[in-house]
């Protein structure tokens, strides 16, 4: 996926549930959002990657 920069992933109780690349970071975030909101649970972990940098943008829950 050449074009699909932003990899956004589930996991649930540490197994890979849910993936979906994007290529716009908007549009990834959105996602994101969505996902916290409809999936958001104990047990689950959202993350959003640049796989161009390696950067973790965000994730869910929050590691702080």
């Amino acid at each position: 996926m050449p074009d699909q920069r932003f990899h956004l992933s589930l996991a649930e109780a540490g197994r890979p549930m849910m993936h979906g690349w994007w290529e716009s970071e908007a549009t990834a975030r959105a996602k994101f959002t969505a996902w916290v909101g409809e999936r958001g649970r104990e047990g689950a972990r959202i993350t959003l990657v640049d796989e161009e940098t390696g950067a973790t943008l965000t994730t869910w829950p929050d590691e702080r």
